[in-house]
This record gives C-alpha cells, structure tokens and sequence, in this order.
C-alpha cells in the first residue's frame, strides 16, 4: 500500500519497476499496526543480534577537532575490505542525539550481508568520539561530514559511496546533499523517516516516549565534557534543559563568544535551505503515522518531490518512526527497501553508461 510521489522521469520510471519486483513491498502483516508508539519504543530498545563487530577510526578535522568512523566487520571479527576493493560503501548516520540504535546497527549487517562496506559516522562528542574542542556540530551544518566523506573517496577510490541516515540525522545529510550539489561524491542516498523541518520539529515537540530518553542520551555524553565545554556555553544551563529544543539553543544560540538568534540559526541549519541544489537520487522513506516527524500534511515537502528529478517520496500507512516492522525478530521492511533501492540505482547508472558509451577523448 506504499505510494511513491515523484516528478516523471525515466530514472522514476526504472525505480517504480524495481521496487514494484521487491518482495518486502509485497505486503504482509506485523504486530501493533496502530500503536507507533510502541513500534518507536521497540526501535529505541532493540538490540541487534548477533552483536557486530566494530573497528573504530579517529578522524581529524582541520580545528583539530574529532569525529569516528566506526567499520562494522560482522559479527565474526572478520576484516573489513581493503582501500581497493570495488563493493559500495555504505555511510550510516545516525539521529541529531547520536544513537546508533539496534535498527541502525541491523541494516548495517544486512548490508555487510549483502558485499557492502558499511561505515558509522559520529560526530564530535556523540558515541564516545572524544571532544577536542569546545565546540559541537550545529543540526545543519554538514562541514564534518564532508570531510568524513572526502576521507572515505581517498580510502575507497573506486568504490560507489552511498549514505543512509536515520530519523533526526536526515537533516544533516539532507543539508550536505544540497551544500555540495553536483560535488557530493555520492552516487545515492536514503533518507529513513526523516525530519525536513528542523525548527518546525524542535518547536512542536515530541511524544516524551522518544524525547526523554535522547535529552538524556544526549546529557550523559555532555556531561563527560562539562570542564571544556564551559569555555563556550553555560553548561549549569545545558544539563537542566527539559526539552530538547532548550538543549539546542543553549547549545548554539546562548553561546558565551558568538551568542545568535534561534531565527539566525535555523536560517543557516534548515535542511531544506538548499534543496533546489541537490544533484543525487534521494530517496526518503515515511509513514502517515509517524509521531515524531508529525502530521503529514505539516511536515511533509510534497511540492519538493513533485518538482525536484532526485527526491523521491515512498509513503506508507503504517511504519511509525523508523519502525517498518514486519514478522520475525528485530526484521525491517524498511531496511530491504533501501538496499534494494540502491541496487536500484546502480542498475540504472550501469544502463545510463552503456546507452552512452564510453566518453570521448579530448
């Protein structure tokens, strides 16, 4: 019952017939279909199993600040794929709190199942990455992730680089897509439940099913930093926030140095802000019932869909956020769309490059 809203074009037209062929779009039922709720509560606590194995990478920016990469190498310890190797890199970011939840680490493994390469972002301070510097990544501002992804093409040179993000975390790499334009280096992407308003979403709130547990996901990772992070913001203030959007302003907004409007700050951080640049297929995943993003007609950029040739909208009825359950433990219908989606993709540039044939000298 999934709709995909799109303009027309022969790239729609090849996805349509791709996913029209999925076996996860075939349908089929799963517990709790009008309880999101609890599908969201379920997405938040779920492990994954088995456990996968990680192999972490310091990264350092040009502030001498840090952000990790970590490798997921399968549950087995093995090795991940040399700087060489042709398979897709797959980029996982996880939501603006830094979570990397069971669901996250689950399409990880489906991927690594399938011969992709895949890689968690996190940025400065999130996930245990050490804090260097007395500074944190705004909601939009993709600077660290483009370093992180310049990193990824010298280490993988002839491999496709493709991203994936989840809830909250949409937003930066929405911002990045539209920032870089035809320079992102990334052959796709795909969007789980996003959030393409950033301030509409921190102003309206959340169920405090899911905002309460990042609020204090997000206090016990900046605790650990309390002493550098005193230098810049009124840490006394920060750790008493009871919202996530007081969070967010003491953060960036209240600063001791640069002290800005919340209006200045969402003019620089809207994910949207430079949609009409975006020059990668973007597919974003979403359901009607989803209680975090909101109503779906407030939240949701339809007319962007309808004239952009790269976002391409798949609505589903049922889902939550970031839910997508289907029978069996910790299964994600969602996760199989994406995967096929790519494969989708790269189908299509296969196609585009063989209709072309091979460029002409100069």
């Amino acid at each position: 019952r999934c709709r995909l809203l799109c303009k027309p074009s022969a790239l729609a037209q090849h996805l349509v017939r791709s996913l029209g062929r999925s076996v996860a779009l075939r349908g089929g039922r799963w517990s709790w279909p009008r309880w999101p709720q609890l599908q969201m509560l379920q997405q938040l606590l779920q492990l994954p199993g088995p456990e996968p194995a990680l192999a972490r990478e310091l990264l350092q920016l040009p502030d001498s600040g840090l952000v990790a990469l970590d490798w997921l190498v399968g549950p087995w310890g093995t090795a991940a794929a040399g700087g060489g190797d042709p398979s897709p890199v797959l980029l996982l970011i996880p939501n603006a709190a830094g979570k990397v939840t069971g669901a996250l680490l689950q399409l990880g493994l489906r991927a690594l199942e399938r011969g992709f390469v895949p890689v968690i972002f996190n940025r400065r301070g999130h996930n245990g990455c050490p804090l260097t510097t007395p500074r944190l990544q705004p909601f939009g501002d993709p600077g660290d992730l483009q370093e992180a992804v310049t990193y990824l093409r010298c280490r993988h040179p002839l491999a496709p680089l493709l991203a994936v993000s989840e809830g909250s975390g949409s937003g930066l790499l929405l911002a990045y897509l539209g920032e870089s334009g035809s320079s992102s280096r990334l052959a796709a992407a795909a969007c789980l439940s996003p959030v393409f308003s950033g301030r509409d979403w921190f102003e309206a709130g959340m169920p405090w099913l899911y905002e309460w547990p990042l609020l204090l996901h997000l206090k016990r990772g900046l605790s650990r930093y309390a002493g550098s992070l005193s230098e810049a913001v009124d840490v006394d203030r920060l750790l008493r926030s009871r919202s996530l959007r007081e969070l967010e302003e003491t953060l960036f907004c209240r600063t001791k140095s640069r002290p800005t409007s919340w209006d200045t700050y969402w003019e620089r951080n809207e994910p949207l802000r430079d949609a009409d640049e975006a020059a990668v297929p973007v597919l974003c995943l979403c359901s009607t019932d989803d209680p975090v993003r909101g109503p779906p007609a407030r939240s949701l950029p339809t007319e962007l869909f309808r004239s952009s040739p790269y976002f391409f909208l798949l609505l589903t009825p049922r889902g939550g956020h970031c839910g997508f359950p289907r029978h069996g433990p910790g299964r994600c219908w969602g996760h199989e769309v994406v995967l096929e989606y790519f494969k989708a993709m790269a189908e299509f540039l296969r196609a585009e490059e063989r209709r072309k044939g091979p460029p002409r000298p100069r």
